[in-house]
């Protein structure tokens, strides 16, 4: 019998058999809902002044001009790696402090570590700040600092902390309790279950979301350098499509960003690979 088949035995001793199940059609309402929703979306746009018949050749064309002729116009290379160099710093300091911090949050947060109503306020707190995105975050520190690379920090600082303190708690409760258990036994405090089976039980997992995170602060700095004036290659990109309107320059400075991503992924995986083989399994 199919797995959407299911046998209802009636009051009156017959047996109906229904196809179909409540996950299968919450499935299938969520996917007419969303085509709705899109169609909908659609009806509400301005197509006011709209020539698809010079659009679309107007779109290949720039595409070709931007991805096939790219070139440097307005900076050299040098100052375009000194660039890159700036959003790798805005990366590696948010995804470095952010790490830091949220390894003790992490600590209070995870239920095997810390009393219930600590474990609860820390993720409740961490909740809210994952829900807001990181764009508005640096968008309300640049209110209140200033724009700058010092904005761009704290928004990705902040975002960083609550997606890594729920990585590394849920990282903390797969320890098995019964070592836990046993050093409590032989009288050992909590800072010395942390350091002598927490830490090395969960470290590869610990350093792999760490890697991970440095990758995506790496891509949202492309785009806070524009949003937040904190430079950087996102800065000059902004510059080159916003004001030069230069496709030339916009193609090569997304090249530039597409290499350094791809290398940075496979430093990553390498790195995982043959210092945290355990943590590179769980990747995958």
């Amino acid at each position: 019998m199919d797995a959407s088949t299911y046998i209802k035995r009636e009051a009156s001793g017959r047996i109906a058999i229904k196809m179909g199940s409540k996950s299968e059609r919450v499935m299938t309402w969520t996917v007419t809902v969303l085509i709705a929703l899109t169609i909908a979306a659609f009806l509400f746009f301005d197509y006011t002044g709209l020539d698809l018949s010079k659009a679309i050749p107007e779109t290949f064309y720039n595409l070709k001009t931007m991805f096939l002729e790219p070139a440097l116009s307005h900076f050299t290379w040098g100052q375009a790696f000194y660039q890159m160099g700036v959003t790798l710093g805005l990366a590696f300091l948010s995804t470095i402090f952010g790490a830091i911090i949220a390894f003790f949050l992490a600590l209070m947060a995870a239920s095997n570590l810390s009393k219930a109503w600590i474990s609860k306020t820390v993720r409740v707190i961490v909740a809210f700040v994952r829900a807001v995105p990181t764009v508005l975050w640096v968008l309300i520190f640049a209110i209140a600092a200033g724009l700058g690379s010092e904005a761009a920090v704290l928004g990705m600082l902040f975002h960083s902390i609550a997606y890594l303190v729920k990585a590394f708690s849920e990282a903390f409760e797969e320890v098995d309790q019964g070592i836990l258990e046993a050093l409590r036994a032989t009288g050992a405090n909590w800072w010395h279950i942390v350091v002598h089976a927490v830490l090395p039980s969960t470290f590869t997992y610990l350093l792999s979301w760490t890697f991970l995170r440095f990758e995506i602060n790496f891509a949202v700095a492309v785009a806070m350098g524009a949003a937040a004036g904190a430079g950087g290659i996102g800065f000059e990109l902004f510059m080159a499509s916003g004001f030069y309107f230069d496709l030339r320059e916009v193609g090569m400075i997304t090249y530039m960003i597409l290499i350094f991503a791809i290398v940075l992924e496979i430093l990553s995986t390498k790195m995982k690979e043959r210092y945290f083989p355990a943590a590179a399994k769980s990747a995958n």
